[in-house]
């Protein structure tokens, strides 16, 4: 008999793994309805879907492992991260669809979220005053106008699967839609800034480095006090709060 194993639960969403089939329920139906459009029309390799019964969606197992994860040196090699840069922009390079993704938030509300996180960081003392205001001046270059692509949204290194050298598959789309290019590669190489060289040679041109920079403070800092409610823990070796002090 195949046990269950959780792959992750907190109060949004929880992902189960019995045998090779993951079970993903999710609190917001809508987001598993987008993941399942998103799988459908994307030009790289994702999950097989076997059902979906919102608020569940069940999908096989991919093949190979995870290009890395966050704060554990990735074994991957640089031909797979290039490799990972390369499906990347064939997503980017795909038709726009019309669904606002998480990489899309308006310039506006992005800003006022990343100011509402950074005096939530001072004001609790969780992170000193000078840390938080370095990366907010570093976060600045990523609050500029962007030509909206075809982003997943959520593109952790975990999300990438790769065989040897090969992709084979991209998990977890619920975030996908329009947004910033940039913010996608930005979180692939989030704590993985020695692969960004191997990603960019896979993606290509229209990369500014300056922003993709930017994105990894901007991610990083929006992210502490979420990641703390959920029950993870950014300050561990090698996540976002060694990411923001990186930026020194």
């Amino acid at each position: 008999m195949d046990e269950v194993k959780v792959v992750v639960a907190h109060s949004e969403r929880a992902t189960l793994r019995v045998g090779d089939v993951f079970l993903k329920v999710d609190a917001d139906r809508a987001r598993i309805d987008a993941e399942v459009e998103a799988m459908a029309v994307v030009p790289v390799p994702t999950p097989k879907v076997l059902w979906h019964k919102p608020p569940v969606l069940a999908i096989a197992a991919l093949p190979g492992t995870a290009l890395g994860r966050l704060g554990e040196p990735s074994t991957a090699s640089p031909a797979a991260w290039a490799a990972a840069g390369a499906a990347v922009r064939r997503l980017h390079d795909a038709p726009v669809p019309p669904r606002p993704g998480q990489a899309g938030r308006g310039l506006d509300e992005l800003t006022a979220d990343l100011d509402g996180e950074c005096e939530w960081l001072v004001t609790n003392g969780v992170l000193p005053a000078g840390l938080v205001a370095r990366n907010r001046r570093v976060a600045e270059a990523a609050l500029r106008q962007w030509t909206p692509v075809f982003t997943h949204g959520d593109l952790q290194v975990d999300h990438v699967f790769v065989d040897g050298d090969e992709i084979t598959g991209i998990i977890d789309w619920s975030e996908a839609g329009q947004g910033d290019a940039l913010y996608d590669l930005a979180t692939l190489t989030l704590g993985h800034e020695e692969h960004l060289g191997d990603v960019v040679a896979g993606y290509g041109t229209g990369v500014d480095l300056d922003v993709i920079r930017a994105w990894w403070s901007l991610r990083s800092l929006s992210n502490v006090r979420w990641l703390l409610e959920h029950g993870f823990d950014p300050f561990a070796p090698g996540c976002e709060i060694d990411v923001l002090r990186s930026r020194s």
